[in-house]
């Protein structure tokens, strides 16, 4: 009898393990160090600005954070967004906007938003490119795609 109720106890201890382990397991943030320069405009813009965009995603949360820092744009930076995926002439639609809305934006340029499961996917895929536009380059004048970091 005694045995009996041990093995109980040993099975019921094993399966409430194995439910907090599968619970617990949760991929853990990504992040991703995209270099943002004129050459990667599609098509490209001649110009001596650089940047980079420093972005942190936690798939728990779907949860995306940036930081991008920029130097030698041709003005104030006017907007910075995060497009895709991009079509076959290297434009893509707005997905998230970067910067506040209406405002010039500021260096650098932090924020964060919670993507939608098909946008998670998107970035995922690395089909997300960084834009940061200017008056002069209205189109974006420092770009880079935001790839996956490998596993």
């Amino acid at each position: 009898m005694n045995f009996a109720v041990t093995r109980c106890a040993l099975i019921v201890t094993a399966c409430l393990a194995g439910f907090g382990w599968s619970g617990s397991a949760q991929a853990d943030p990504q992040s991703f160090k995209v270099p943002l320069s004129g050459a990667r405009e599609v098509p490209p813009v001649e110009t001596p600005a650089t940047g980079a965009a420093d972005i942190t995603y936690d798939p728990a949360t779907r949860v995306v954070s940036w930081v991008i820092t920029y130097s030698g744009l041709s003005g104030p930076a006017t907007a910075a967004h995060l497009h895709g995926p991009a079509g076959q002439e290297g434009k893509a639609p707005l997905v998230v906007w970067m910067s506040k809305q209406g405002s010039p934006a500021e260096n650098p340029i932090e924020g964060q938003a919670t993507l939608t499961p098909e946008q998670a996917q998107q970035l995922a895929a690395g089909q997300w490119y960084v834009n940061v536009h200017t008056q002069a380059n209205p189109g974006g004048e420092i770009r880079g795609q935001v790839i996956p970091p490998k596993t």
